[in-house]
């Protein structure tokens, strides 16, 4: 690990990087290995991992096959690591990038236990300093947050939740320890992606579980079983480059093929053929694989949304509960999309209960439980699988000022405004890896993080060689940019339900669509053209940035 500057004295180094998951290591590795830069990286865990690290709750588990779920810049280890699932689950993802650190002895360059508590750009000096929770005063030319989109936990305030005289755990923030549920009778409030994640798990431990659903979900079975060694060792690592390639230049970072089929045009029998095949393959396959027009046409959405439904019905013994986990209120693929395994399946346990809380909502936590409007449901566990106050929660929870001192509470007081999700006008220097505005969380995350990655040391390397002291996004660029994600998200049906794309799920957070919906390879290529341009709708030093207020 980097020496400890001492509380009082000032360390002076060429970047400052936030965070140690997958944005943090690699951007660390790019800066001090191929630009020959010093670097410190401050990580709140005591250890690596990023959102791997904290989010350790049973069946936590990726959605992007592990083949292409990896970091690239290292030919040796493409070919050297083997994962052994077609999804990875947390604790083989997280020795993944505990053997990344070691094999590129990344820790000497990271603090652990060490939050950001604020970053300052001193004008005099055109310099980042940054102060951390263990007294630590840090100067540098450039600032990289790697901080993650959903890494900082939401738990509702719920009247009395401090009472719970029980077990208490977020999914976001689990235990390093295993939690026991043998013999417990636990609650789980949230029905998310980790909650459908964690539900069937803890169904087949605890002596009784109940499900407190607010909005009913699609998703699709993972059919995750084991990966094909042959489909590894034959097809995939000799020709990675090719695969790889594919996939920066696909929709949604992975290297498939989307149909061009249209369930408006196709006759029933021809829909549910497509929607057959897609189910019985498992993943996001069930989207991409069947027809093109599921995402803008809601007519053709309905076809697939309803033979979702059909296969609720289908699986779900009981009518009342199959009724209560019908999606119906907003289209497939408004929300993120989720694949699960034996979700549905699990209501059909005799020790599973699920409470609609739309039509009971949960009035108070008690000493003993949770009391909803209809009934007083008593529990020795609560599990709360209640999201994350997606992609903007974590950097306003430091005390981030640009220049005049302003900070960027306030400059995304109405929502967040950046240029390309990787600069914020008025905060020179400061380098977003997957902020608002870009593909990020619509993406193979480990495929948007790396394009940033390549970008901000292409940038960096840039301006070093031409003198270039800051760099910011222009206003009006950015303004330009903020309007031309949500030009291209309107016509989605992302726009069609209160998910946290919108930040809906935070009360008083503004409602603005966050990530940029035009596809991975799309804005790869915008992002070039501006680089071949000057790094055009930036304002490089010499020129006079535009006051922010």
């Amino acid at each position: 690990m980097q020496k400890k500057a001492e509380p009082g004295n000032t360390q002076d180094l060429d970047a400052i990087i936030i965070g140690a998951g997958f944005a943090g290591l690699g951007m660390l590795w790019r800066l001090r290995e191929e630009l020959g830069m010093s670097a410190q990286v401050f990580e709140a865990g005591d250890d690596v991992g990023g959102t791997w690290y904290w989010n350790r709750y049973p069946g936590a588990r990726c959605d992007s096959e592990s083949y292409i779920y990896c970091l690239t810049f290292s030919k040796e280890l493409l070919q050297d690591w083997n994962w052994s699932g077609k999804y990875p689950e947390q604790p083989e993802i997280l020795s993944y990038i505990n053997h990344i650190a070691d094999r590129f002895d990344l820790r000497r360059n990271i603090q652990f236990n060490t939050r950001v508590a604020s970053a300052r750009f001193i004008e005099e000096t055109n310099r980042w300093e940054v102060e951390t929770d263990q007294g630590d005063r840090v100067t540098a030319q450039y600032l990289i947050t790697g901080v993650g989109c959903i890494s900082t936990s939401n738990i509702p305030e719920i009247k009395g939740r401090e009472t719970f005289e029980g077990e208490s755990y977020h999914t976001g923030a689990w235990p390093h320890e295993e939690v026991d549920f043998t013999g417990k009778r636990v609650g789980i409030i949230g029905t998310g992606s980790s909650g459908i994640q964690a539900i069937p798990v803890i169904a087949a431990q605890a002596d009784s579980l109940t499900v407190f659903q607010r909005t009913p979900q699609y998703t699709i079975p993972a059919r995750h079983g084991t990966v094909n060694r042959k489909f590894l060792e034959e097809e995939v690592k000799p020709n990675y480059e090719a695969i790889l390639d594919k996939a920066r230049r696909s929709k949604g970072g992975a290297p498939v093929e989307f149909s061009e089929r249209l369930a408006v045009e196709a006759t029933a029998e021809e829909r549910k053929e497509a929607y057959e095949a897609g189910w019985a393959e498992g993943g996001h396959k069930f989207l991409w694989g069947s027809f093109k027009d599921i995402g803008t046409d809601r007519r053709a959405n309905d076809t697939a949304a309803e033979f979702i439904r059909s296969k609720i019905r289908e699986t779900v013994k009981d009518p009342e509960t199959a009724e209560k986990l019908l999606p119906t209120d907003h289209p497939l693929g408004s929300k993120r999309a989720l694949i699960d395994t034996d979700y549905f399946e699990t209501y059909n346990r005799d020790n599973v209960e699920l409470v609609d809380i739309r039509h009971s909502p949960i009035q108070e936590i008690t000493p003993e439980g949770i009391r909803t409007e209809d009934d007083e449901h008593k529990f020795d566990m609560i599990v709360f699988a209640t999201g994350f106050d997606a992609m903007t929660g974590t950097f306003l929870k430091m005390d981030i000022r640009g220049r005049d001192n302003l900070s960027l509470k306030e400059k995304w007081a109405e929502g967040p405004k950046t240029y390309l999700g990787l600069q914020v006008s008025g905060f020179p220097n400061m380098f977003m890896i997957t902020g608002p505005g870009s593909p990020s969380v619509l993406s193979n995350m480990t495929i948007s993080i790396e394009q940033h990655q390549d970008y901000i040391r292409d940038f960096i390397d840039y301006m070093r060689n031409n003198d270039v002291e800051t760099a910011e996004a222009d206003l009006d660029a950015e303004s330009a940019w903020v309007d031309h994600v949500n030009k291209v998200a309107e016509p989605t049906m992302y726009m069609l339900a209160d998910s946290w794309y919108l930040g809906a799920n935070i009360p008083g957070k503004p409602r603005i669509f966050m990530p940029y919906a035009g596809g991975v390879g799309t804005y790869r290529e915008k992002c070039n053209e501006i680089a071949d341009n000057g790094y055009e709708g930036f304002i490089l030093s010499g020129e006079v940035a535009e006051k922010v207020t």
